[in-house]
């Protein structure tokens, strides 16, 4: 399934998207330990926004998308073609030239169907002590239940098609354990609404933050980070 460009206010476009964005980014360097001399696997990089942070911290990346017309603008970039090449493809279907020290996206798993299928293929594709790292919607989170369950709301929420689904930290981590990676983390995380007006951003990410910690209540947050080694 093709991921939609989500440069608006309901994406990583608008100011509150920006900053959740850079977060990710963020999470995802640091959990799979991206840097130079690693070699890195992007899934569903769609415009690169996330692909050129992650080619600040130094990989060799191949970056994959089905799209084609999101490919375009990810390659407007110009990120340096020595050290970042795009590949138009789905996952599935790609015949990649492993092994990669990491294996990476954001918002990508909850797209496609056969998630033991994609999970089988990243152990695969991993060194040995690779990792994989990957931020997804909480099932768990109100607004992501609805969206993904409620048909006769979904035309409020634009940026969700009909195909998506979420994951819950539990089911999520059953599948991956089932495959045979170790060292498995879910964290809920993320408390930012992408349509957070910016003068508000400091203060509901300050909220958020508190809100992450406290047991129960966090199980609510709208997203998870996932990492697991193979």
């Amino acid at each position: 399934m093709a991921k939609k460009d989500t440069e608006s206010i309901w994406g990583w476009g608008g100011p509150a998207g920006r900053v959740r964005a850079k977060r990710r980014a963020a999470m995802i360097i640091k959990g799979a330990c991206l840097a130079p001399g690693k070699r890195v696997l992007e899934i569903g990089c769609g415009t690169g926004i996330f692909t050129e942070m992650f080619a600040h911290a130094g990989p060799q990346m191949i970056a994959l998308d089905i799209c084609g017309d999101l490919l375009i603008k990810a390659r407007a970039r110009n990120l340096p073609a020595s050290q970042v090449s795009f590949m138009e493809s789905s996952f599935e279907q790609a015949d990649l030239d492993g092994p990669f020290d990491a294996i990476v996206g954001s918002s990508i798993l909850h797209h496609l169907t056969d998630i033991e299928g994609i999970l089988i293929k990243i152990h695969k594709l991993l060194k040995p002590d690779g990792v994989m790292c990957f931020t997804e919607p909480n099932i768990l989170n109100p607004q992501v239940f609805l969206e993904r369950k409620a048909r006769f709301i979904r035309g409020l929420f634009p940026n969700v098609s009909e195909y998506e689904t979420a994951f819950s930290r539990r089911r999520i981590y059953k599948l991956i354990n089932k495959v045979g990676f170790s060292e498995i983390q879910i964290i809920p995380f993320d408390w930012l609404h992408p349509c957070t007006p910016g003068f508000l951003i400091g203060v509901v990410s300050a909220v958020g933050r508190a809100l992450e910690g406290i047991p129960v209540v966090k199980e609510l947050a709208g997203s998870l980070f996932i990492s697991a080694k193979r």
